[in-house]
């Protein structure tokens, strides 16, 4: 992705939406001059008027523009990340515009409380849906600049390597087991401000690992190195895992899927986590 680059007197110059399309391959460079006659004619910026000659698609120039802001969006096709991640793909749909809401709720929480920034995605059910809202959370707050962590803490299912189509590697377990694995996180390659601490192998013994300090130490080193920390969870009705999480974490954003969810088991779960202490900062329910 190119960044805005440095030019003249201390100004900052964002790369032409022109130069983008052309680099991007969907755009041939002969045809920039009659783009540029067109744009001068209709008096329309250029990307309008490369629509408007059918050479370059709307989506086309959506993605230029996002390029030009350093907003981390994925054209359609992106074989980098699962499609399933409609806030690099579909950032202008209606349920990523829902997502975006959630965010500011949770920003501004943050800005009263400045330790919540590290929260567990919790839910009563299998295929509810807290994997799939965890990632989307993450790749919207990397799109806003922050440095994002997203720890797959489902040592019993797990599903970010696959949403993130990660390499195989030793993970979150690893490092609770204490097998190695003190290097720092990298980014992942699509999202410069994003990295997934993935699961890893799954363990015989999830609980005890979750259980361990080792889990609090690495959420600690996490609330320092970054700006905000989401954590995924298993079904809570597998076990104590994610009480265990959630716990640790000191907040927790119920997750609800309309005609799968038990309404009576996600007020227990909500009601065990105050118990245990737990900041539970509201909840979502998805309707798809």
């Amino acid at each position: 992705m190119k960044r805005i680059s440095r030019a003249g007197a201390g100004r900052l110059a964002f790369p032409h939406v022109g130069e983008l399309l052309v680099s991007g391959g969907v755009l041939p460079a002969d045809a920039v001059g009659r783009v540029m006659a067109r744009q001068r004619e209709l008096g329309i910026p250029f990307g309008e008027a490369a629509v408007d000659l059918g050479l370059v698609t709307r989506a086309d120039v959506l993605l230029a523009l996002a390029h030009q802001f350093d907003y981390p969006v994925l054209p359609v096709g992106d074989q980098g990340v699962s499609p399933e991640l409609v806030a690099a793909f579909e950032p202008n749909s209606e349920r990523v515009e829902a997502l975006r809401q959630l965010r500011s709720q949770l920003v501004l929480r943050r800005a009263a409380e400045p330790r919540l920034n590290t929260i567990a995605v919790v839910g009563v059910g299998r295929g509810e849906g807290r994997s799939w809202l965890a990632a989307n959370l993450a790749v919207l707050f990397s799109q806003l600049g922050e440095r994002t962590l997203l720890i797959d803490g489902d040592l019993r299912h797990p599903r970010q390597q696959e949403l993130f189509r990660l390499a195989p590697a030793g993970g979150l377990t690893s490092r609770l087991a204490e097998r190695g694995e003190k290097c720092a996180l990298q980014p992942h390659p699509r999202f410069g401000q994003l990295s997934v601490l993935q699961a890893g192998i799954v363990p015989p013994n999830p609980q005890e690992l979750l259980a361990r300090p080792a889990f609090g130490a690495q959420l600690a080193v996490a609330r320092d190195s970054f700006q905000m920390t989401l954590v995924d969870t298993p079904a809570a009705e597998i076990g104590a895992d994610a009480q265990l999480v959630a716990a640790t974490c000191g907040s927790a954003v119920v997750v609800a899927r309309r005609h799968a969810s038990s309404q009576p088991r996600v007020a227990r779960l909500a009601a065990s986590l105050r118990e245990a202490g737990v900041n539970v900062i509201g909840g979502v329910l998805l309707d798809f």
